[in-house]
């Protein structure tokens, strides 16, 4: 069946997530992607749970969808010349090594772009490939710490806390699936491949938005407010009766509204709170009025009448809840997925919806070396003895 980029193949040398989930999205468009994995361990996340289901772990379960994998040594020579020969007939290198590794393995652009002019190489890395930081390593954690997520998550006066998502890796991963997306347009327009440089602290950086604005233009150094927000009130997590809601007033025709569900007519009007900026200003006398009325509602009797009245409000859902929400489920963003070892079992779905392409059935996660024999053998025309020697050598 075709998809948005039947046609492309793309050679995946990353591991762990911030490569994988890029590659990950880039599969479920319809791009051919070939795992390319240590012949001994494989990605380290095949052995990163305890717990794992067949011996399969659900890490890597949930990320290498609709891949394949083959198993090659890019330290040994034959390796190398194997590789090279799937670069001439592929469109992207993809990898997340630290700048000073590629040109040891032979993998960086300089070196492919003689052998395909047209290959397009995307290097995710920590701190990219300019800069004093350029070969340092780097994991969600640090990048979180350091590219200013965590100096405005969590509550005031608490101990610094990460996103629970991990979006120092994440970020990276969506950033690289839109960039090669575009340069293979532009390859297209002009036949040129490119290199597509990612620093994970850059997509940090970039994430900032109108936070970074706001500094550059008063000068303040911002700090956590829980979930609240810098310039809206109320705008926040509100504890019920029996689970936390959060409540978006994010322009002035839900105010009114908001004051009359909790029966707070009397506050809507007030030249204390009347306006966003005052209410801002005033924030410290809103909020606790505003919870001590929310304190009196059952969850989703409270969250039935702000719909009703069309304000922006919402449960703060667990997993169990959100995973079984019947909107996810119409969107089919929770899918199965049927493994050899593993039998069936449920992931998470693609978010993108495309007219013409509607969504196809979702490819296992591949076992470690499982395309090797298609790969080598059909592919690249390389007899049965030469993959077993190349299995006795170490090569595969």
């Amino acid at each position: 069946m075709q998809s948005l980029l039947s046609g492309i193949r793309i050679l995946d040398l990353s591991r762990v997530l911030a490569g994988p989930y890029g590659t990950l999205l880039l599969g479920d468009l319809g791009a051919e992607i070939i795992k390319i994995e240590d012949p001994k361990e494989g990605d380290p996340t095949r052995n990163i749970t305890p717990k794992k289901v067949e011996g399969e772990d659900p890490y890597f379960l949930g990320l290498n969808r609709n891949k394949k994998s083959i198993t090659l040594n890019l330290n040994s020579p034959p390796g190398k010349e194997i590789f090279y020969r799937l670069v001439k007939i592929s469109d992207v290198v993809y990898d997340n090594y630290r700048p000073d590794v590629l040109p040891k393995l032979g993998v960086d652009y300089e070196t492919l772009k003689e052998i395909n002019p047209r290959m397009i190489c995307c290097s995710i890395s920590g701190f990219g490939h300019t800069g004093p930081l350029q070969n340092r390593p780097a994991y969600d954690l640090t990048l979180q710490a350091m590219g200013g997520a965590m100096s405005v998550t969590g509550e005031p006066g608490r101990v610094p806390v990460r996103l629970g998502l991990p979006m120092g890796d994440l970020a990276g991963g969506m950033f690289a699936a839109y960039a090669i997306s575009a340069a293979l347009l532009h390859r297209e327009k002009t036949g040129e491949g490119l290199k597509i440089d990612l620093s994970l602290l850059d997509c940090q950086v970039s994430l900032l938005t109108y936070m970074a604005q706001y500094y550059f233009f008063n000068g303040i150094v911002p700090g956590p407010i829980g979930s609240g927000h810098q310039s809206i009130v109320p705008y926040q997590a509100f504890k019920t009766q029996d689970i936390w809601i959060v409540v978006a007033v994010f322009v002035e025709k839900f105010w009114s509204k908001f004051c009359k569900v909790l029966g707070l007519e009397n506050i809507a009007a007030d030249p204390r709170f009347d306006k966003n900026p005052k209410r801002l200003q005033n924030k410290a006398i809103l909020v606790p009025i505003l919870e001590e009325a929310i304190l009196k509602w059952k969850g989703e009797d409270l969250l039935k009448r702000l719909d009703e009245e069309d304000v922006p409000a919402a449960p703060v859902n667990t997993l169990d809840r959100i995973l079984s929400n019947p909107q996810i489920l119409t969107r089919n963003m929770v899918v199965e997925v049927n493994h050899p070892k593993v039998g069936k079992f449920k992931s998470v779905g693609n978010p993108i919806k495309v007219s013409r392409f509607p969504q196809e059935t979702f490819q296992p996660p591949p076992m470690l070396g499982q395309h090797n024999e298609s790969i080598y053998r059909d592919l690249l025309g390389y007899s049965s003895a030469d993959l077993q020697t190349w299995k006795k050598g170490g090569i595969i």
